[in-house]
This record gives C-alpha cells, sequence and structure tokens, in this order.
C-alpha cells in the first residue's frame, strides 16, 4: 500500500461520510434540525462548514430548514440538510417548491422505522415510495441509496452534481444501519473528485429566461445578486418565471420538467449486477439490506445455486429495463426490504408477469439478515 493511501485511511461512520462527502462537494450551506439517528451530520457540519467559510444554522424546524436551503442554493450556494421519517414527511411541501422552480439542493433521509415518531433508533426502508411520491403533483426526483460507508461519500458527491446538473432536487436514502456502522474507507483523493457546476447563461440580463426551453431540457441557472432579475415562484409559470393559465405553456412547463429526469436515465440510473449465466433465481436489494442479500447469494454459489442480483445505487429513477431484462431471464426475483414490500411493487410493475416476485419482510426494526433471504433461495430451488 502507498504511503498517500495509507494517510487517507479512516474509519468513519456513513453518517460521517455523508459529511465529509458533503464538504468535498462544494457544500457552502446547511440548514437543519436535530433529529436521530441524521443528527451526527449536523454535529460534523457545523464544526467543517464555518472552517471552510460555508454557513451552518439550525433552524426551528424540518420546514423552515427545507426553506433555507432552497434560498440559499438560489443565491449561489450548493445546499444541503439531513433528517429523518418525521421530519422527511414535513419538507415535502417545499420539495414540491424545489421542483417546481428547478432549485437544485440535496436532501438526506437518514431512514427509521415508522409510521410517526415511530423507532428512532432501530433501522427501517419505509420511506422508499415518500421519496418519490411525497409531494403532491407529477415531480421529477433522483433518489440514491448508498450501501456501505465508503458508497456514502461518493453518493453524497454524486448527489450534489445531479442537483446541480439537472436543477433538482436529490434524496440520499441511507438507513441507521447505515448511518452509524463504522466501517475503514479509504477516500479518494481531491484530483480523483469530479465536480459539476450549475450552468450559466451567455446572454445580458435584458434576454435572460429562467425557465429557457433547451434541447436537454434544462435551463440555464443563475444566481441572486448576479445582476439578472428573475421571478420564482411554485406556481406553473412561463419561460420567464411568471405565473401562467395558460394551457398550452402549464402542458409545456410539466412536460419538460419530467422529462429532464425521463430522458436521461441511461446517464442518471447506476447499479451493480451480478449474473450466473442460466440463473433462474433473481435478487433485488438496495441499501443496507442489499450487504445481506450478498452474502446470502455467496452462500447460495457454494451450494451449486446460480443467482441474478440486481443492487441499485439510485433508486429513482427506477431500473425497470434492467429489471424486465432479469425478469426475462428468471423464473423468481426476491425482493428484501426492511418494509412490508415498498419497492416489490415496482419490480413486479417492471416484471410484467414474466416471473413471480418474492418478497422478505421485516418490520420489526431488526435488520434482514443473510440467513432469511438464502433460507427463500433454497424454499424456491426445491
Amino acid at each position: 500500500m502507498e504511503t498517500d493511501e495509507i494517510s487517507r485511511i479512516r474509519v468513519m461512520t456513513g453518517n460521517e461520510a455523508c459529511a465529509e462527502g458533503a464538504m468535498a462537494a462544494g457544500l457552502q450551506f446547511y440548514a437543519g434540525y436535530p433529529i436521530t439517528p441524521s443528527s451526527e451530520i449536523a454535529e460534523i457540519l457545523s464544526i467543517l462548514l464555518p472552517k471552510a467559510g460555508g454557513k451552518f444554522i439550525q433552524m426551528e424546524d424540518e420546514i423552515s430548514s427545507m426553506g433555507a436551503v432552497i434560498g440559499a442554493s438560489l443565491a449561489g450556494a450548493k445546499a444541503m440538510t439531513a433528517t429523518s421519517g418525521p421530519g422527511f414527511s414535513l419538507k415535502q411541501e417545499n420539495l414540491g417548491y424545489a421542483s417546481m422552480a428547478e432549485i437544485p439542493c440535496v436532501v438526506v433521509n437518514v431512514m427509521r422505522g415508522g409510521p410517526s415518531t415511530g423507532l428512532p433508533t432501530l433501522p427501517s426502508q419505509g420511506d422508499i415510495m415518500q421519496a418519490r411520491w411525497g409531494t403532491h403533483g407529477d415531480h421529477p426526483i433522483i433518489a440514491l441509496v448508498p450501501n456501505s460507508v465508503r458508497e456514502t461519500f461518493d453518493l453524497t458527491i454524486r448527489a450534489f452534481n445531479l442537483a446541480e446538473k439537472y436543477r433538482v432536487p436529490v434524496i440520499i436514502l441511507m438507513d441507521e444501519i447505515l448511518a452509524h456502522v463504522n466501517e475503514k474507507v479509504i477516500l479518494a483523493q481531491t484530483e480523483e473528485i469530479e465536480i459539476w457546476n450549475r450552468v450559466k447563461p451567455d446572454v445580458p440580463p435584458n434576454q435572460y429566461l429562467p425557465y429557457q426551453e433547451t434541447d436537454d431540457d434544462i435551463p440555464p441557472f443563475v444566481s441572486f445578486g448576479e445582476g439578472y432579475r428573475f421571478h420564482v415562484t411554485g406556481l406553473v409559470h412561463d419561460q420567464t418565471g411568471f405565473p401562467t393559465n395558460n394551457p398550452k405553456e402549464i402542458d409545456r412547463l410539466l412536460q419538460r420538467l419530467n422529462r429532464k429526469i425521463d430522458r436521461h436515465q441511461e446517464q442518471i440510473i447506476e447499479l451493480e449486477e451480478e449474473k450466473d449465466d442460466g440463473a433462474k433465481i433473481g435478487i433485488f436489494s438496495y441499501g443496507s439490506t442489499s450487504r445481506s442479500a450478498r452474502r446470502a447469494a455467496i452462500w447460495a454459489r457454494e451450494k451449486k445455486i446460480k443467482i441474478h442480483s440486481i443492487r441499485p445505487k439510485v433508486i429513482w429513477p427506477f431500473p425497470e429495463k434492467q429489471v424486465a431484462t432479469m425478469a426475462n431471464e428468471v423464473d423468481f426475483i426476491i425482493v428484501p426490504e426492511m418494509n412490508l414490500g415498498q419497492i416489490a411493487h415496482e419490480v413486479e410493475w417492471a416484471a410484467k408477469g414474466r416471473c413471480e416476485v418474492i418478497k422478505v419482510n421485516r418490520i420489526d426494526g431488526e435488520p434482514i439478515n443473510p440467513q432469511q433471504i438464502f433460507e427463500k433461495i433454497i424454499e424456491l430451488t426445491r
């Protein structure tokens, strides 16, 4: 091992890695409210951000936290907040505002058991559908699901890049296990990290359209205070940013908002896939549960059972094509989740009856262990 690599070895939790990844991505503003099990992210950034010239604010609640993040992003800062289930619910209205106004920002949700205050100190994956559909209306969203401490660092950086590139709020879905587990990591060097910054307009202020139709459906984005005056609203608006009731303008905006993510899915979706030739059992798993699924797959292969596994790093947009391909080749897809089957419904929809989808669920605050998944594999091979 090289000396430089040794110097980059750290032992850290997922929450620490998230905070460090945000700083590496260029975070300049954080607003949040303490909530288990995400509080360490705020605690760490309250120390790191001021040292780097950034701003940290503890707000009075989750609603105002999201509002402050939106304001900071409009003023030109890379902005983030972190929370857990109950706080994530409170952020939904302003998440809708950020989607409509196309304001880049990052929201970390360290999932815990629910509903309501639920299980504050125990893990869950119960916010998967809330991440996609929590706010009302048809809106674009990107959500990432890391499964290790190092991946949390990497995907936090990617979350900022995606937010800036596509002008959308990006959600990072962690869970209590990942937030608090300690792992040895070797962090990337600064020169290895790719950073994406928002695209500025190339026209003078009197010609600028904040919601201009462009070839890639992503309008250039200028910050307040840079000499450009423009209107921002949560109402449906035309290319100037001012509200409209014109049906053609309404349709054009809402179609573009969703199209800018749909048309770039291949660039956004990221996953790991392991496929044994002739495999008849598939596994679709995400987040910390995917670690148990990986171990179960190893045990299965030791028993000469062939496995086809998919682990998304991006859960929204959903990797429909990859699941459909798997469904064409296997007889069963096992979907382990710490909920009652939220993403299993998406897998069923993508499979379209080509194979049977088998749910492995747990909602008692305990993680799904490899043995549970392995036993299901053995059952399906009998």
